[in-house]
């Protein structure tokens, strides 16, 4: 980790991007190749631009955006922003394009505003203010951000049309799983302002498929978690919650049963010794030979499927039910990796949009 390299955030790119754009429009001349900025913690960074130039409105600015080593989405796209005078008692923000609209109510930013977060809008706030004091409108943008939004939580929190502005402290860590946790707590914030009490959490895609083509689901029932389980448990327990499902294949929930509350591959271990222990006693003969819970739910007539998933499955509730202190009731259902029925520990019937 020592030797990967941190970068910046979007939200230091558009605040670089809008101070430069305003020293343009105040007057300065002569080359502006990099703009220097002061971050939330007061360490103060030179960052490259791409361009600073006055326009027939104001003025805008860019640079590309600098991720470091963390494998961001943003990384090497070009964040700009255009600053025009107003005449009102403050900035003004805008969403330019690639920069999303909220439309859901439990986020930091109210809907109809940009998707510009409280914490780069007090970054381009403090760089506008070393220029002028006088109040600005500021539009920023990202190349390609629609398209890049469809990689993001953004479609699934109700931000249309592009990305988020996003950074607390400017900078990037490589590898830092800050912004998935931040964006998973905003998940949990937009469903339960969206009605929800019943919230469906997935390890990924053949959990969430299955969820919406088998169960009657809103849109924002449906958390995908991946693989920070810990985590999102964790926070779940701040809301007002009446029940969870948790649905899913058993190669990732099955290591749920074992207390891995980090299921990613290469911090957990393999599943399969979970439902061997759990699924084996149950059994007369031993469990088919796989170094999968595919290959071994697979191998297993139906009626014995059906009666080791629910075992798995009732494993799976009982481990989550203990790590919420039994909050609330907890019901966890299998399926295989086509998003077919597996088994479940019961109690799931009619489960919908609550």
């Amino acid at each position: 980790m020592a030797d990967l390299r941190w970068g910046y955030t979007t939200g230091a790119c558009a605040a670089a991007a809008a101070k430069a754009a305003l020293m343009r429009l105040v007057g300065e001349v002569g080359p502006l190749t990099s703009v220097t900025l002061t971050l939330p913690g007061g360490q103060r960074h030179t960052l490259p631009l791409a361009f600073a130039r006055t326009t027939a409105e104001g003025a805008e600015a860019a640079l590309v955006k600098d991720a470091g080593d963390d494998p961001d989405v943003t990384h090497g796209a070009l964040v700009m922003a255009r600053v025009c005078w107003t005449d009102g008692g403050e900035v003004l923000f805008c969403a330019g394009d690639g920069v999303g609209t909220v439309t859901k109510p439990g986020l930091s930013i109210a809907p109809g505003e940009p998707a510009i977060n409280p914490g780069p809008r007090r970054m381009i706030r403090q760089a506008l203010a070393e220029v002028s004091d006088r109040p600005v409108q500021v539009s920023v943008s990202i190349a390609g951000g629609r398209e890049l939004a469809a990689k993001t939580f953004n479609p699934r929190l109700g931000i249309e049309n592009g990305l988020s502005v996003l950074g607390t402290t400017g900078r990037v860590r490589p590898f830092s799983c800050a912004a998935l946790r931040c964006a998973l707590a905003c998940t949990l914030d937009v469903a339960r302002a969206c009605g929800v009490r019943a919230p469906v959490l997935v390890p990924g895609h053949i959990g969430e498929q299955a969820a919406r083509r088998i169960l009657l689901t809103t849109p924002e029932q449906v958390v995908e978690v991946g693989n920070e389980w810990g985590f999102v448990l964790g926070r779940l327990v701040r809301y007002d919650f009446e029940r969870l499902l948790l649905l899913g294949h058993p190669g990732k929930l099955a290591k749920l049963a074992d207390g891995q509350w980090d299921t990613h591959s290469a911090r957990s271990t393999s599943p399969v010794a979970a439902v061997t222990r759990i699924v084996q006693p149950l059994l007369d003969t031993p469990l088919p030979a796989s170094p999968t819970t595919e290959g071994i739910f697979g191998a297993l007539a139906p009626p014995v499927r059906r009666r080791a998933a629910d075992a798995v499955a009732s494993a799976v509730a009982a481990a989550v039910a203990e790590k919420i202190g039994r909050r609330m009731p907890v019901v966890a259902a299998l399926v295989d990796m086509k998003g077919e029925w597996l088994g479940s520990s019961g109690g799931w019937d009619g489960w919908g949009g609550f």
